[in-house]
């Protein structure tokens, strides 16, 4: 072998081609293998990082070739030839055998450590430990899946391990990822054809290994604040009189709600036979425009669902055959074949007359005041091999038509509204899809407990995989099991997963309004918690869109060298002060929950104080799933309202959990106008709340920082200070003595802080009784 260096990479002659290795950042490298007769590929579907890195440095001897960055070392050994990894100085990963290539696909394995758990492949019900599992890389639906569903509808070529690294397999084609399905400690990435690509991502914890990968793939965009919202949805509703009915009835019920969701018969009165219609069936929907501003004048958001194909029995489909836009047969004709629901052709969106004629539905619909859309059948649900795309066949894009159509509708969205943030709800795509705004779920999840007991798993998987928005359809999908306890059960969990939206088929209803009055009951509380936690879920978004980090979080990103907890899904981080344990079975009165170390922390409800650091046994309640508040947190909470749209901003219910063991505490919560680009704008806000304890004074600061174009207006502040077991001596505001309000049951504090001239910060101190700690 030989070794050459230019300004960003290296190149590495081997007997059968080339090796290209090139740095991104200090923490992620790139290796390319090129076999002999091949031109080296740089399209990546994936990666929009330039590998502009060139702060390494190089060596070589007789053994070996090495190239170090500060935290990153390659070290390709030349007899035998293989090329580690290294972070650190402490082995990471390294290759077992370089690319081989077979009868039928083209492969590279890994060395493995006996004890390393393996998480990725994309979404999955395997349990959190994927290790033993040879995964086929192939979107697919599952229909009707529970506890486990080895395909289904968003697979990735991401492998992450418990010893903290990424392999991510930058290539499109269809394949395999093996995680030692033969237990001999080998990894294996297998694909039928492609870039030979992979990229080795590490970092000092999964917070910068997953801010890592996001940097190079692309950053979740905001979506828009009503998507934290409730959301009205069902398979399906069948006019507009029923749309604007069922919203009716939320508004009758006092349960919030901020968008509703139209299946697929806003197009056509069946099932089957009208797929490919895209417009709006006149006689079931006689009016849209004007249903669109009914629905906004009760501040409610229109979804419509669409799919990438046409039947030919569309009202499209000579249109779509004339204009060129569908995917080929092998003599040039549309390629047209049978699925569930009719005779179809598919759109090739990798066409530029593909992609011209889909965006151009898009942009009409929202120029209707269509703001949300939800891309179904993404997968593509039925994709024969054999069909051909402007690009490749079938197999070699198969994987990236989710996301390919994500930013199709992204652009067109943005397009025809500059301003308003997209909202486009998929359930197929690729590494990377984040950054085109998509919001995927779990695809049709059984109506059962076990469909239920599946769901925290795939949501944690794909938030380290890049995708925060991971969620399921509340309630379940698939079935006509009416069960009131599992409905409450999945309803309380959601308000504590990215996106608040109950779906199913309509035999039973999905909505809390035509459930039982106990069911409407236990859902209307959980909907309006998830719209008092607001300010703080809002801020969730915020760090996503910064960092990467997804809302909900394994509890080993917290105690990232507890073996016991890296297969761990019973509870889980809601951010970063907030732990929830949902409850998974029916019947169930009470459940184990491991509450980390290095803090105490407090029921939710009640203020119980629960030392970390064990696992312990608590009781259910029947309008709560378990939930708990790190000690010496803030939690923002808002007054509750009907819609996103009419949250007062300039009030704030802030709960201040104090600790006596927590001395300090520093919190930023992040606000904007909604608008597309408020931060780069100034159009956004950002709230300091510090707490310090030192002998028997808690000090409260909150300072303000202000975007240069937002409108600032005064903040009315309810302070509510949790576990002060005794009436404070005195407080004081800014040096103004104020009166005390505790209450001896509760053991809570409240201070109503009225914050006039917000760029002045404010500080409340509290003089507490010995025996208020």
């Amino acid at each position: 072998m030989s070794a050459n260096k230019t300004n960003n990479d290296i190149e590495i002659k081997v007997s059968d081609g080339m090796y290209n290795i090139q740095f991104f950042t200090s923490e992620i490298v790139e290796t390319t293998f090129i076999p002999s007769g091949e031109i080296k590929s740089n399209t990546s579907h994936a990666v929009i990082l330039e590998p502009n890195f060139s702060d390494f440095n190089f060596s070589e001897d007789e053994q070996k070739v090495s190239l170090q960055t500060d935290d990153l070392e390659v070290k390709i050994s030349k007899n035998p030839f293989q090329i580690s990894y290294l972070f650190q100085g402490k082995p990471v990963i390294s290759e077992k055998a370089g690319y081989i290539k077979n009868d039928s696909l083209e492969t590279i394995q890994f060395n493995l450590d006996k004890t390393e758990v393996l998480y990725g492949g994309g979404a999955r019900a395997l349990g959190m430990n994927r290790r033993g599992n040879r995964l086929q890389l192939y979107n697919r639906a599952h229909y009707g899946y529970e506890t486990r569903a080895e395909l289904m509808n968003f697979t990735l070529p991401i492998v992450m391990s418990s010893n903290k690294y990424m392999v991510h397999f930058d290539n499109a084609p269809i394949g395999f990822l093996d995680f030692d399905s033969q237990a001999d400690n080998t990894l294996t990435y297998e694909t039928i054809s492609g870039r030979k690509t992979y990229q080795v991502i590490i970092g000092n914890s999964w917070y910068d290994i997953i801010d890592n990968y996001t940097d190079l793939t692309g950053k979740q965009p905001m979506l828009p604040r009503w998507a934290l919202g409730n959301f009205s949805s069902r398979f399906g509703y069948h006019s507009q009189k029923e749309v604007l009915k069922t919203i009716d009835k939320f508004r009758e019920e006092d349960i919030p709600v901020d968008a509703i969701i139209l299946d697929l018969y806003w197009f056509g009165k069946e099932i089957k036979g009208t797929m490919g219609n895209l417009a709006f069936d006149r006689d079931s929907f006689p009016n849209p425009e004007q249903m669109i501003k009914d629905l906004k004048s009760k501040h409610v958001e229109t979804i419509l669902i669409t799919e990438p194909f046409v039947l030919t029995t569309s009202s499209r489909w000579e249109e779509a055959v004339k204009k060129d836009i569908l995917a080929k047969d092998s003599i040039g004709n549309p390629f047209v074949y049978d699925f569930y629901f009719g005779n179809t052709g598919l759109i090739d969106i990798y066409s530029d007359k593909g992609q011209s004629w889909f965006k151009t539905i898009y942009k009409d619909l929202s120029k209707l005041g269509v703001h949300g859309f939800w891309g179904d059948l993404g997968e593509p649900e039925v994709h024969p091999s054999a069909m051909i795309h402007a690009t490749g066949t079938a197999d070699e894009v198969h994987n990236i038509y989710g996301h390919e159509w994500a930013k199709l509708v992204q652009e067109a969205s943005l397009k025809a509204n500059p301003k308003k943030r997209p909202f486009i709800l998929m359930r197929a795509g690729y590494s990377g899809s984040q950054r085109y705004g998509m919001v995927p779920w779990s695809g049709d999840v059984n109506r059962t407990w076990g469909g239920l007991q599946s769901q925290p798993e795939i949501a944690l998987q794909m938030g380290m995989q890049g995708l925060g928005y991971m969620h399921s359809d509340l309630g379940g999908f698939a079935g006509n099991n009416l069960d009131d306890e599992l409905y409450a059960r999945w309803l309380q969990y959601g308000v504590f997963q990215p996106i608040y939206r109950p779906h199913a088929q309509e035999d039973v209803a999905s909505e809390p309004v035509f459930r039982s009055d106990n069911a409407k009951a236990l859902a209307k509380q959980a909907i309006e918690l998830r719209y008092k936690m607001l300010p703080y879920n809002y801020n969730l978004m915020f760090e996503n869109n910064q960092t990467g980090i997804p809302l909900m979080r394994p509890l080993f990103f917290e105690e990232p060298d507890n073996p016991k907890l890296f297969d761990y899904s019973e509870a889980y981080l809601w951010g970063k002060d907030i732990l929830v344990a949902p409850i998974l079975n029916a019947g169930q009165t009470s459940k184990e929950v491991y509450f980390p170390k290095n803090s105490n922390w407090f029921d939710f409800y009640t203020d119980e104080k629960i030392e970390g650091g064990q696992t312990k046994t608590v009781q259910t309640k029947d309008n709560s799933i378990p939930t708990f508040v790190r000690g010496g947190s803030f939690i923002p909470m808002a007054k509750l309202a009907e819609s996103t749209k009419l949250l007062d901003q300039d009030y704030l219910e802030l709960h201040y959990f104090f600790d006596d063991t927590v001395n300090e505490t520093e919190s930023e919560f992040y606000n904007d106008n909604n608008d597309v680009d408020a931060l780069d704008k100034g159009l956004y806000e950002v709230i300091e709340y510090e707490a310090n304890y030192k002998g028997n004074k808690l000090n409260f600061e909150f300072e303000l920082e202000n975007g240069t174009d937002f409108n600032q207006t005064d903040k009315n502040i309810e302070l509510i200070v949790h576990n002060i077991e005794t009436q404070p001596k005195r407080i004081k505001i800014n040096g103004k003595k104020v009166p005390v309000k505790w209450d001896s049951i509760s053991k809570r504090l409240t201070i109503q802080v009225l914050w006039k001239t917000t760029s002045e910060a404010k500080e409340i101190t509290i003089k507490l009784n010995k025996t208020s700690k």
